[in-house]
């Protein structure tokens, strides 16, 4: 008796059926996510187009000539005019505004990020009646508009004689990232690991000992992060020194650009002014061109854990 045997499925040469059927799904499937990659491909490069057209176009005017300036606005400039920059450097005092935003700046990011780390670090670490209330109320703080505290700071400043000073200025500016930046570290330091802290506390450090030389230096990648977030809003800030800081000697840069452009009158110095807008510009570019790495890798070391 003759017996016919049939090969089991994934032994003869032909397929599976089930291949064949997904075999089309997979195609479409690719098809799709490339037709979605050429469109947020295109969305990104038109987004960097309409951002670095207008940063160029400025660089290029502050290098011509008033009347180049007017009668050909897009070409490149005939020679580079770099007394453009030192007549906006000297005779419209960029020199000062820029040293005094410096001054103002630095202060304002050593005292945000030198409180605002160990009020994270405790927030998010140790348990404690209130801790939440704590953390919610520096969240509030994020949400309240800044125009409502303008009158009372003004008020504040002028009864403990820091009004028109830098110094006042820079706990104003700290007072004003600190929110933000309590938010951002609390919960970078949650990400990071406790094995290392209670190592050390076994050793016998001290807690402070174990913030500065232990948790401090681990948590580098988010106080570039938050570092970064902060130089850009204090260093474009422009409302709170124009209310707490109206002494000629004192001004920053974005009161120093505004009144650049108002004091020409019927003048019309537009290439200083170009001039000088490039100046307050080119360190906020430079800051995020050096440390754009650092920024990424504090932004995705929590999903990274």
């Amino acid at each position: 008796m003759k017996t016919t045997d049939t090969p089991p499925a994934g032994l003869s040469g032909e397929r599976p059926a089930v291949v064949k059927a997904n075999a089309t799904p997979v195609k479409e499937k690719s098809s799709e996510g490339g037709v979605l990659n050429v469109f947020s491909h295109g969305v990104l490069v038109i987004w960097a187009i309409m951002v670095v057209l207008p940063l160029v176009w400025a660089v290029m005017t502050s290098f011509k000539t008033d009347k180049a300036i007017f009668t050909s606005p897009w070409s490149l400039p005939d020679s580079l005019h770099f007394e453009n920059w030192s007549r906006a450097w000297s005779q419209a005092h960029m020199s000062d505004y820029f040293l005094n935003t410096v001054l103002v700046v630095g202060g304002s990011l050593v005292g945000t990020l030198l409180f605002g780390s160990m009020a994270a670090y405790v927030l998010a670490r140790f348990d404690f009646p209130g801790n939440r209330f704590i953390y919610f109320l520096f969240i509030g703080g994020m949400s309240f508009p800044i125009m409502l505290a303008l009158v009372p700071l003004f008020f504040v400043l002028n009864n403990i004689a820091l009004l028109n000073t830098l110094h006042g200025l820079i706990l104003v500016y700290i007072a004003y990232s600190l929110p933000f930046t309590v938010f951002f570290l609390t919960a970078f330091f949650r990400t990071l690991p406790t094995s290392v802290a209670e190592a050390a506390l076994i050793d016998g450090a001290s807690h402070t000992r174990t913030f500065f030389q232990v948790m401090l230096p681990m948590a580098k990648p988010g106080l570039i992060s938050v570092a970064i977030f902060n130089f850009l809003g204090q260093w474009n800030q422009y409302m709170l020194p124009t209310v707490l800081n109206t002494d000629p000697d004192k001004k920053v840069l974005s009161q120093g650009l505004v009144e650049l452009a108002v004091s020409q009158g019927y003048k019309g110095d537009w290439s200083g002014l170009f001039a000088g807008l490039v100046m307050a510009m080119l360190p906020v570019l430079a800051a995020y061109i050096v440390f754009q790495r650092q920024v990424v890798a504090g932004l995705t070391a929590g999903a990274l854990k």
